[in-house]
């Protein structure tokens, strides 16, 4: 049980570092108090999807997880919302309104947009969660979900307060209009390039 839950501790934070920028990004961007918990329950959201998805699969039950070129689609999100960033934050006046830009249009919520960031980056997760599982009973799973769900917590949690230090918002706040939409945009190239979407869309047209 013991080894389980710090298997489980480590793989999680195998594949959960890569959400750590992102989220000391967005919860530096926080402005109203209501905001901090749209991004806990975005990326619980999204995890929980990634996790149930695994399960289902290596439990046989059904496949879920498409193609790894369509997760890279997801990548669209993260760049569209870098590009708005640099667009329209250049003609607001309040540097505050970052969240604003995140939680408008088609995503009006702002925990949707985090949970679809978080999906967008899952690709890595499901390579490793899904041949995790199928080495566990169902015991072992059901302390495995337990301690990501932790481990979840924690996450957001240590990219809280990172993100409270004075010199890590106060820089992020000097330079935010530059470093929001080059990470998002750079993120979505990112995931882009890494599922193999633009080599699967270029066979496609040509």
């Amino acid at each position: 049980m013991i080894i389980t839950a710090f298997t489980a501790a480590a793989i999680y934070v195998a594949t959960g570092i890569d959400y750590l920028v992102i989220l000391i990004l967005l919860f530096s961007q926080i402005k109203k108090s209501n905001q901090i918990k749209h991004i806990w329950i975005g990326q619980y959201i999204g995890t929980v999807i990634i996790i149930l998805a695994s399960l289902l699969v290596s439990l046989g039950v059904a496949n879920l997880v498409p193609q790894q070129w369509m997760i890279g689609l997801l990548g669209l999100l993260p760049l569209y919302l870098g590009i708005k960033i640099w667009i329209q934050g250049e003609e607001d006046e309040d540097e505050g309104n970052i969240l604003s830009l995140f939680s408008s249009g088609r995503f009006n919520q702002l925990f949707i947009t985090v949970t679809f960031i978080v999906l967008a980056s899952s690709a890595d997760d499901f390579a490793i969660y899904i041949p995790y599982f199928t080495t566990l009973n169902m015991m072992e799973i059901i302390i495995a979900v337990i301690v990501f769900m932790i481990m979840v917590g924690v996450l957001c949690l240590i990219s809280y307060r990172l993100a409270s230090l004075n010199f890590v918002s106060d820089k992020i706040e000097k330079y935010e209009r530059w470093i929001v939409p080059i990470v998002f945009i750079g993120l979505g190239i990112y995931i882009l390039f890494e599922n193999g979407t633009f080599n699967a869309l270029f066979s496609f047209l040509f």
